[in-house]
This record gives C-alpha cells, structure tokens and sequence, in this order.
C-alpha cells in the first residue's frame, strides 16, 4: 500500500499490561492519509493506550505499527500534567518543539484563535480555568502543525463556543485526525469513520460512517445474531425432544434419531457467538440524607472573573430539599473555582444548613485519592460501613474484582468518574455539586447518570456543556455567570 494511501497501520499488534491482562489481541487496521476517523470503546478498554502506541509512549507486546518515514505526530491530551502548572503560557508552548523556535509569539497566538482564547504569554498555566487548560491543550498539539493529530476527549470542559470553534476548525482540518470522545453530536460534525476497540475480544473492528452510524449499526449486528441464534436454539430442541422420541421406539426410528441428533449437533455449531454489547452501568438513585429539611444553601453572592479579576456579584439562590439550580457561563468566568469554595464553604456569601453533607464531584477528580485503591475510597465515603453493600454498588458502576484493589491512579479517567459517583452514592449527600459530570463518561452510561440526577431528592448544583445531557435533568433555577 501506497503511503498517499496509508499514514497509519497497526500490523498484529497485541499488548498486555501483565499476565491475563490483554489490551489488545493480534490488532490490525489502517489508517488513510486526510482521513478523519473516531476511536470508540468503553471505559477502560485502552483507547488511550492506543495513542500512547503511536507516538511511542509505549510499545506492543508483539506486532508492528508502521508509519511512513518522517511522520510527525501531535496529541491532545485529557488533563494538563501536573508538571506544565508553573510554567507560563510561552514555555509550555516552547516545551512542544524539539529545537527553539524564535516566532514563537505570533505562533502561539494563531493557535490561541483556533481555540478561542485570548491569553498573556507570561501568565503560569495554573492561573487558567480547566476550560481554559483544555483550550491550551489542543493550542499545544496544533501549533504543531503535525500530519496526523490525536485528540483525547479534546470538549472536555469546553464551553458551547469553544466546541463550535473546534468543531469548524476540524471540519476545514486538512491532514489526518483520530478523536477520542463521548460527545456525539461532536463526532457526528466531521468524523467519517471508525475504529471500534471492543473491550471483550481486544479487537479493532473498523467501519464508515460517523458516530451515529456505527451505534446503529453494532446495534443491528447484534439483534441479527441473537434472533438468528434463537431460531437455531428452537430448531435444536426440537430435533432433540424427536431424537429421543424415535429412539425409544427401537428398530428403524434408531437411524432416524441419530440423523436428527446430527441435525441439532450441526444447528449448534452453526450458532454464532453474539457480540457483547459495551456493558452499561446498572440504573442507580443516589440517596438523600435522612433528616435533611429547610434551607440547605443560600447565596447572597458569588465571585466570577470579570477581565482577568474576581468580582463579587450579588445573587439571591436558596435551594432546599429536591432543587436543582443549572450554573452556566463562559470558560473562565470561574465556575470551577466558585464550585470548589461552595463545597468547601469559604465563598462569601454562602450559608449551608447545619450537618449537611456535600458531595462534591470534580471534573479533575481531584477529591479522590490516586495512592488509594477503589474499595477504601469507597468505604470512606459510606455512612455506615458494609462490605457487601460496597460490593454491589461497586459492581453496578462496573468496579469489579479486576479493578476495585488497584490504585485509582491506574484506571481509566472513564472508571475514575465511576468511582467518584459511586462515592456518591454511598455517602448519601444532602447537597450535591458536579463540576462537567460527563467528562471522560461513556456515551452508553449518560441516560443513567442523567436519570439518577434528575430524580435526586436533596438539592443540586450542576455545571455541564453538554446540552443534551443537560436536558434530560430537572432544572429549578438557573445561574448565568456570565450576565
């Protein structure tokens, strides 16, 4: 194959992160060159490592990955390191190229108006809100100019606008791209294919179309084999219940059974091994706390960031038991920062009702403890403690036996959010903050977290760009920071 046809081929791969961990199983797919394509797979079955393969983080077990000589490869990456905070906005940029580059000013602001974001050179990226970071995070990857761009999750903390800007600048992107996401209509706007990891063989399977697309058509796959399986399954009692007829009877009907057995023998191997779904997590309520009444939050202000300084705007919220209050407004207005210190309970102008328990989920996931494993940060957060209940929680949210005793520092960001809400769950909170809930979160769990919120009985804050999700939840009152 040509390279102006090919920029990107997986040949045999397979990787294990130890023994009876298999990520990948003999893995082959290519990429073309232009070709804008969707890496889907559920939470936790390697679709970042997939990146990490093709920019050389990592290597195979076993396979090759062929590039064409000379390639340069750009990525996007869920979170800023920890690492890149202190530095100012011009060296995390310079950090991005092998060699000084001595335009690096007029070049970081065209990267910047890519992403729709004004910033001085000079300011630390740890000044900057999370949406603010992931707009500098896809800057860093395109001030690169590569041939082929790796997106991980590149809406994460987006607001409406900066995913419009992405959106355009991608639909116009003329080299190739792979984007790993959960956002639909997102894909849906450029994408035109698939690489599909499925999480139970450790296969790549490959398809056209977009998003949508491919969602219809595994679902398709899937009602064919089993009605097909079915008709086989019915077949095969049925020559089974006349085998055993004719062969009581004795003489001639003995040959006609053993056909017949023959006949549910062949039925039965002919039956297909029906493709797994991706696993959802199982419909949950998170409880409120008992003895919760009255005024549970009241604000008389809030401080937002109005041209770089925080300002204290006067508000007038009280939310009791079962209301939910929407907070909006534009990455950098400070609703991060503003949820963090309502959690906390050092915002001005703030009053939370006496005992009320806060559960507090951070899009960062900062509030877990990444030395910990599953399992103690979950019994941690629950009221009374229960093994067994921690168990079969834990199992809903798809926490099993192969991850619950492993470092949370290890999982997936995808099974770090189901940690997190699982905590919730345990801890039964009164008031409940979520700060970009569906970030990182398979598109398969969304309706369930959304239902869960939306029939939460204590009050609710939420912060969310993602409309469609937003609209499955009961909004009581609404916030606009940016107003």
């Amino acid at each position: 194959m040509a390279w102006g046809e090919a920029i990107l081929k997986f040949d045999g791969v397979s990787l294990e992160f130890g023994p009876n961990k298999p990520i990948l199983d003999a893995v082959s797919f290519s990429v073309r060159r232009g070709a804008k394509i969707t890496l889907m797979g559920q939470n936790g079955a390697g679709k970042s490592t997939i990146f990490k393969l093709i920019t050389d983080e990592m290597q195979p077990s076993d396979g090759r990955i062929i590039t064409p000589p000379g390639l340069t490869i750009a990525t996007s990456k869920q979170v800023m390191a920890r690492e890149h905070m202190e530095k100012t906005v011009r060296e995390y940029f310079e950090g991005c190229f092998d060699k000084k580059v001595y335009d690096i000013d007029p070049r970081i602001d065209a990267a910047l108006e890519v992403v729709n974001l004004v910033a001085d050179h000079d300011k630390p990226i740890s000044s900057f809100s999370g949406g603010q970071q992931a707009r500098l995070l896809l800057a860093s990857a395109l001030i690169q100019d590569p041939d082929l761009l790796l997106l991980d999750e590149p809406t994460n903390n987006l607001d409406a606008a900066g995913i419009a800007h992405l959106t355009d600048f991608l639909a116009a992107y003329k080299k190739t791209c792979i984007v790993i996401s959960h956002d639909a209509d997102f894909l849906n706007s450029f994408t035109e294919g698939v690489i599909y990891l499925d999480v139970h063989t450790k296969k790549i399977e490959q398809y056209t179309g977009d998003y949508s697309d491919v969602v219809r058509e595994i679902a398709a796959r899937v009602e064919k084999e089993r009605h097909k399986n079915a008709q086989l399954a019915k077949q095969i009692q049925e020559n089974k219940e006349k085998a055993n007829f004719f062969a009581k009877k004795g003489g001639n009907l003995r040959l006609l059974a053993k056909r017949m057995r023959e006949t549910a023998q062949e039925a039965e191997e002919n039956m297909v091994d029906v493709r797994k779904e991706d696993k959802a997590i199982r419909p949950f309520t998170i409880p409120i706390q008992q003895g919760l009444g009255g005024v549970v939050l009241s604000l008389s202000s809030v401080t937002v960031m109005k041209g770089g300084k925080p300002v204290d705007k006067e508000v007038s919220i009280e939310l009791r038991k079962d209301t939910h209050l929407l907070l909006k407004g534009p990455n950098g207005v400070g609703k991060t920062t503003l949820l963090e210190s309502i959690a906390k309970g050092t915002q001005t102008g703030e009053a939370i009702g006496d005992g009320v328990r806060v559960g507090y989920y951070r899009q960062d996931f900062s509030t877990l403890n990444f030395e910990e494993t599953p399992h103690v940060a979950l019994m941690d957060a629950m009221v009374e403690k229960d093994g067994q209940k921690l168990r079969a929680v834990a199992s809903g949210f798809l926490i099993g036996q192969d991850i619950i005793n492993t470092p949370i520092g290890a999982l997936s960001e995808g099974q770090k959010g189901l940690v997190a809400f699982a905590q919730l769950v345990l801890m039964e909170p009164g008031l409940l903050i979520l700060d970009e809930p569906t970030n990182h979160i398979n598109f398969r769990h969304l309706p369930i977290i959304a239902k869960a919120l939306d029939e939460y009985k204590g009050a609710l804050i939420l912060v969310s760009h993602m409309e469609d999700f937003v609209r499955q939840i009961r909004v009581d009152e609404l916030l606009d920071l940016g107003k």
